[in-house]
């Protein structure tokens, strides 16, 4: 958007720490957002065109949508799974649902070849018609509730459905050429398809009418005449639920001119709403959205003392916000900057970082735009400049990696931890350095240790030699140049934090990309692996006049 207005940035330093991170909320800009703001724009439909469940939920079922030049299909699958075999772990072998979004519309011999694949999931096989695999499990205790409710003509308690949050949760919603689906390359310039992860949140969207579907079906089965179907205004607090765990957390650390990306166009959307005059219009959308996620906080559950923790502190403080604006609204072409001055002075980093979030809601005309520049071509930023002289790589050093440059790495809880990939499932762990003998197997996700090791091995060569000469000596280094270069040009690519110390928290990480996605209602359930809930309030593919409304989120 030529001649915009914006405020500076918000520096690297202050950004990328993982406290903050961890803190990051779901916005405008999350991914599922912009897909479905996407699918409005392109006049795309959705319906289904197969429902093959029997009376004891066991069956498949197709669902499609249908764009200018192209459509997609979700295959789902039922099973019938015994309690003793649900689990959300990644190591399960068997699940109550199971999924692949098919790239067109598949033929009866394409649904008999996934019929024996997909319920298998990893051990099965899949081909590049396929662009995403994916499993969910029931909740056990919801599912059957609402059933049951359904069935005897009654409608569920909402505060039960907003609580929850969603009747299934997905385990794994696996893409990008991962056990022979669709490589990410082929399907990248597809307008519908361009932003990042948009095949797997439409995959977790037609999952989502699937599951109020299937509790609409056995409520009729089990109650004939009499069932009733899930009412509207209750179906919209149906989310998607989802367990992730470690196997996402090194995204972040392997991913950096991406990563620098999305917070990018996160942190150039807050510079141009600071930037922007007060409007009626916009400040009525301010209110009602804050208020909105007031009432979200109150009912925000989970049993981890960390997010309690933070739970407890964000309600007091969007009170406060809430009472600062009605004592000193924001008024006139600085109004907003004003606000957020006033919160980056006096909340704290989880509510600073919702109320980033909410000053975007009101203004999606501002900031919307973002949204399709949040991919990158990452071959093209992968080549190391070999000219560059040793001395300017140890200036970016000395700019970009004070925070590793200033940490003690002879410490022990300087690198208590270590990173590798599992033998049995191929996904990433977290290891105790001390008490784990697993150094000859770690992976070089330890950035900070790598750029200061790196630095020191520079300092024994002149300031005009070549980065070329230096790795033709010093192979090992390749990735720590690569990685500095890199981020001397992406600001935001680099977390500045150790991701290998004692008291580091994978749960930042995930909780971090998972903003992005578009997750509300984090639940760790440990320090390394948490339960969020997708779509929670959105339109459904039966309601494609409210897909480009977009003023969805945290109203349940």
């Amino acid at each position: 958007m030529d001649g915009i207005q914006q405020t500076g940035l918000r520096p690297p330093s202050e950004v990328m720490r993982l406290d903050r991170m961890g803190c990051f909320h779901a916005s405008r800009l999350s991914f599922l957002r912009a897909m479905l703001r996407r699918l409005a724009r392109d006049g795309w439909q959705a319906d289904r065109p197969v429902w093959q469940i029997d009376d004891h939920g066991v069956g498949h079922a197709v669902y499609r949508v249908r764009g200018p030049e192209r459509s997609y299909s979700l295959v789902a699958f039922a099973h019938e799974l015994p309690d003793h075999m649900r689990s959300d772990r990644v190591i399960a072998e068997a699940w109550d649902s199971t999924f692949a979004l098919f790239d067109g519309e598949p033929d009866a011999a394409d649904i008999a070849r996934l019929e024996k694949n997909v319920p298998l999931q990893e051990a099965g096989r899949v081909t590049g018609r396929e662009l995403t695999l994916s499993r969910a499990n029931r909740s056990v205790r919801l599912f059957k509730s609402v059933v049951e409710t359904l069935a005897a003509g009654g409608q569920p308690d909402a505060d039960d459905l907003a609580a929850t949050g969603y009747l299934m949760r997905t385990t794994a919603v696996y893409g990008s050429a991962k056990f022979g689906l669709c490589d990410r390359e082929a399907i990248a310039d597809r307008p519908e398809l361009s932003g990042p992860f948009r095949a797997e949140m439409l995959t977790v969207w037609l999952i989502r009418a699937f599951t109020v579907d299937l509790v609409d079906h056995l409520a009729r089965v089990a109650g004939g005449a009499n069932a009733a179907r899930l009412a509207p205004d209750l179906r919209r607090r149906v989310g998607v639920g989802n367990s992730t765990g470690l196997g996402m957390a090194p995204y972040l650390i392997n991913h950096p001119a991406l990563i620098h990306r999305w917070v990018l166009a996160r942190e150039t959307a807050l510079a141009r709403v600071r930037a922007a005059p007060v409007t009626d219009r916009a400040l009525a959308g301010f209110r009602d959205v804050l208020a909105r996620a007031r009432h979200h906080v109150a009912g925000w559950r989970t049993d981890h003392a960390n997010q309690q923790a933070r739970i407890a502190g964000l309600g007091p403080d969007l009170d406060g916000l809430i009472a600062h604006l009605d004592m000193q609204p924001p008024a006139g072409t600085d109004g907003w900057d004003l606000l957020w001055r006033w919160g980056a002075d006096t909340l704290d980093l989880e509510a600073q970082e919702m109320l980033l979030s909410l000053m975007l809601e009101p203004h999606g005309d501002l900031v919307d735009d973002l949204a399709d520049q949040m991919a990158v071509d990452e071959e093209q930023v992968f080549a190391i400049d070999g000219a560059q002289p040793v001395g300017a790589l140890r200036r970016q050093i000395a700019a970009l990696y004070d925070w590793a440059l200033s940490c003690d790495w002879q410490a022990p809880e300087a690198t208590a931890r270590l990173w590798y990939v599992s033998e049995e499932k191929l996904e990433p762990r977290l290891a105790e350095r001390a008490s784990e003998p697993l150094g000859a197997y770690e992976q070089p996700l330890a950035p900070g240790r790598d750029i200061a090791a790196l630095d020191k091995a520079l300092a024994a060569w002149a300031e005009e030699q070549s980065i070329a000469g230096f790795l033709d000596d010093n192979p090992r280094h390749r990735h720590a140049v690569r990685r500095c270069q890199m981020a001397a040009k992406n600001d935001y690519a680099e977390i500045r934090d150790n991701t290998i110390a004692a008291k580091m928290l994978p749960i930042d990480l995930l909780r971090a990309k998972l903003s992005f996605f578009g997750a509300t209602g984090f639940d760790p359930r440990s320090d390394r692996w948490v339960r969020i809930t997708l779509f929670q309030g959105a339109p459904y593919p039966d309601e494609p006049a409210d897909w480009a409304a977009d003023d969805w989120m945290w109203r349940t």
